[in-house]
């Protein structure tokens, strides 16, 4: 037996549900749907998941009908576990080409599975998984049972996302007009090929200009540690401080001079920490603040973390007030907010703010829990213009980023800057970085 699989076992009955599921999905690709088909239903039938229960059941007394590999892949995907689906939804592609390889109609389409059904929901959960490079060679080795919509907007959306704007470009070129479903995609795709030609990534390490070009969002700030040992500019765990409040909101500044904008005033986003920054913005850039309407022409919106604001107000920010620009200083890269600020502070997988309470190491190296700071959010904002804004200079192993760099970055990009809708951008594309988990 695998011995992730023995582990994910050994987790479940011990009553860890949630590292039963990590240890599963690690091991997923290295199994046959059958052999892990019956630990997922027992771990859906524990979560509630009814629907993936049954499908579980289904592959375990059939593991070589597509139709049950493909129900179960897709129940896998609706649950958040599309690791679970890749290896159900690659067998059930491979028995549904059988038979039409042999000049056949085949089964699977006689019992309402077709296989463009399947490569479809194969490709999206490739995608899920960030396995771009995977689901763009996917699709293409199987052109032919592809449409122009979906089915090659997705190879242009995965190439995208794996950094071959070249091939996604000559792709979507050759696509259809598409349908008023898909035209908002293909208006994503049109922006994201145009940030690409104005901020020219390097390489796949160029963190910013990928960031841009995925998002529309100036990186304003690289990781000074672990560059080179894998971070690539972006923080897994970060311990805020008022220091990089700060200089965050100095770099802000630099980025709207270089872009020729300036704000009319500072809307104030509710929850304390944003309240806090935004007051803090407010009189480091000298502008008048005013708690957030919607519509407000000209006003920069300041967020800690679009992940702990209301939900429902940062989904309302997708859609912008001219002229307005969306400031976030911790944008998490691997569960990413509703929507892709236009400027962040710095790029995280997991942060605590300077107000929480936290593990820090004191004089003597010894760890030690610091409180939380109950200050209301205008005296964390004296705190934050108080601090010093000096770049941590880290370990000496990131390129040095001085404000004239992100300066020059800024104008090579102000033509398409604040242009378009705030879209989600679930994936980290071509740059990697290590992450917990």
């Amino acid at each position: 037996m695998n011995k992730e699989l023995s582990e994910a076992r050994e987790l479940f009955e011990s009553g860890d549900v949630p590292g039963a599921i990590r240890t599963l999905r690690r091991a997923a690709d290295s199994l046959a749907p059958a052999e892990y088909a019956p630990l997922t239903g027992r771990l859906a039938e524990a979560t509630g998941f009814d629907d993936l229960t049954e499908a579980a059941a289904g592959v375990t007394a059939s593991p070589d009908r597509p139709e049950a590999l493909y129900a179960f892949g897709y129940a896998c995907i609706e649950r958040g576990v599309s690791a679970l689906a890749v290896p159900a939804l690659r067998e059930a592609l491979r028995l549904a080409l059988v038979p039409r390889r042999s000049g056949l109609f085949g089964r699977a389409a006689r019992r309402g599975i077709e296989p463009q059904q399947v490569l479809l929901e194969l490709a999206v959960a490739l995608e899920d998984e960030q396995r771009h490079a995977t689901a763009v060679e996917l699709l293409a080795e199987h052109d032919g049972l592809l449409t122009d919509w979906p089915g090659r907007y997705l190879l242009v959306h995965n190439a995208l996302m794996d950094g071959r704007t070249d091939a996604a470009a000559r792709v979507f070129a050759a696509l259809g007009e598409p349908s008023d479903t898909w035209r908002p995609a293909a208006d994503r795709v049109r922006r994201t090929l145009d940030r690409a030609r104005d901020a020219a990534p390097a390489d796949r390490r160029d963190l910013r200009g990928w960031h841009y070009t995925l998002t529309g969002g100036v990186l304003a700030t690289l990781s000074p540690y672990g560059f080179e040992a894998g971070m690539t500019g972006r923080w897994a765990y970060y311990g805020d401080g008022f220091d990089a409040c700060r200089r965050g909101l100095d770099r802000l500044g630099v980025i709207l001079t270089a872009a020729g904008h300036r704000p009319g005033s500072v809307a104030l986003l509710p929850d304390r920490g944003s309240r806090a920054l935004g007051l803090a913005a407010a009189r480091l850039l000298g502008l008048p603040a005013a708690p957030y309407r919607p519509g407000t022409p000209d006003a920069l919106v300041v967020a800690y973390d679009l992940n702990e604001c209301d939900q429902d107000l940062a989904r309302g920010l997708r859609e912008r007030a001219p002229g307005e620009v969306l400031f976030e200083h911790a944008t998490c890269w691997t569960d990413t907010p509703a929507v892709s600020a236009d400027v962040s502070t710095l790029l995280v997988q997991h942060v605590v703010a300077p107000w929480e309470p936290s593990l820090r190491i004191g004089e003597n190296g010894t760890p030690e829990r610091t409180p939380a700071d109950g200050r209301s959010a205008e005296e964390l904002a004296e705190e934050i213009c108080a601090a010093d804004p000096e770049p941590d200079e880290g370990d000496g192993e990131t390129p040095a980023d001085p404000d004239e760099l992100l300066a020059a970055f800024t104008a090579k990009v102000r033509g398409s800057w604040l242009s378009g809708a705030r879209d989600r951008i679930r994936s980290a594309g071509p740059v990697g970085s290590s992450k917990f988990g």
